[in-house]
């Protein structure tokens, strides 16, 4: 049965989003003693959110730019009116909750790895502030995680489409397609 699908995720995208759970995961689990692989996972987290920065204002794919996925005020809470009544859209780019989510973890993460970085400097050695911005910003940055990949099941229920496989082929199933992937 042929499928009507669309490319939305371009292959940068869909590496940088893997390469980004990967250390984030990495740096999670590996904080014995804080030693080369948290700081390597965690150096590569920065270098990725860069790299992504610049891509959403260079991308070719205008779904990975970022002038058109981040949604006004208005437009937010009109999808979030949308969604708490079972009304929601479908979108073939991220939803503008989805959106907001990708800008927090964009912004997190590079916190993350900021501190990181500045507790190992002289100057920010011990600091006891430093050190609860990059934990606090971890636990809630887990958090959003679950978040993120709940209200992605949600919508693969809820609309049809595996969102996980598009994230990993970079293809959805085309506006109006009558035939849902499975």
């Amino acid at each position: 049965m042929a499928t009507n699908r669309v490319r939305v995720w371009d292959r940068f995208v869909r590496v940088f989003h893997w390469s980004l759970v990967a250390s984030f995961a990495t740096a999670y689990f590996y904080t014995e003693h804080i030693g080369w692989v948290h700081k390597g996972a965690g150096y590569l987290a920065l270098a990725l959110i860069a790299a992504r920065c610049v891509w959403g204002f260079i991308a070719p794919s205008p779904h990975a730019r970022f002038a058109n996925f981040v949604p006004t005020p208005g437009r937010l809470l009109t999808y979030l009116g949308q969604l708490l009544r079972g009304r929601e859209p479908r979108h073939l780019g991220h939803n503008p909750a989805g959106a907001v989510m990708i800008l927090y973890l964009l912004v997190a993460v590079g916190v993350i790895g900021v501190t990181g970085h500045l507790m190992t400097t002289d100057a920010f050695w011990g600091n006891e502030l430093v050190e609860t911005l990059h934990v606090t910003t971890v636990d809630i940055t887990v958090i959003a995680v679950i978040v993120h990949v709940g209200a992605n099941l949600y919508e693969s229920i809820r609309h049809r489409e595996n969102m996980f496989k598009a994230m990993v082929t970079g293809d959805k199933n085309a506006p109006g397609s009558q035939h849902p992937q499975r």
